[in-house]
């Protein structure tokens, strides 16, 4: 099984807004935005894919973190998977850090399930990485 998360922003990936002004100008008013400053809205989603089939996607407006992704990810969605396919079930997640809690470690290790080993920064080994890519 195959699986990835991306954090879908609702406003700009870039918190800067350029702009040309004359030297000196800087904080005068025509050059200032107003900031919201209780961080940028969005959404975390993760799906998964597995031998001609493919899990629900997940959506959630909260972090993802290593209990989240237990409780969540692992439980609702993966073990299920796991049970239909046996002993044979190989996992692949990505490399972001709530996958990589030891929580998450115990989880797996106690459900009897291998995770298969990546390198850091290679998303063209995971196929839904390109899938995200492609939802621009």
């Amino acid at each position: 099984m195959f699986s990835d998360e991306s954090r879908f922003s609702l406003q700009s990936d870039s918190r800067r807004t350029l702009i040309w002004r004359v030297a000196g100008t800087r904080y005068h008013q025509e050059n200032t935005i107003e900031r919201h400053r209780f961080g940028v809205a969005g959404w975390l989603v993760w799906g998964g894919i597995i031998l001609g089939s493919r899990t629900d996607l997940h959506f959630q407006s909260v972090t993802m973190t290593g209990h989240i992704y237990r409780d969540v990810i692992l439980e609702q969605h993966v073990r299920l998977f796991r049970g239909v396919m046996g002993a044979e079930f190989l996992f692949m997640d990505g490399n972001a850090r709530p996958p990589r809690a030891n929580i998450v470690d115990e989880c797996l290790q106690s459900e009897d399930i291998t995770r298969m080993n990546w390198p850091e920064y290679t998303p063209d080994l995971n196929p839904t990485a390109h899938v995200w890519d492609m939802l621009g």
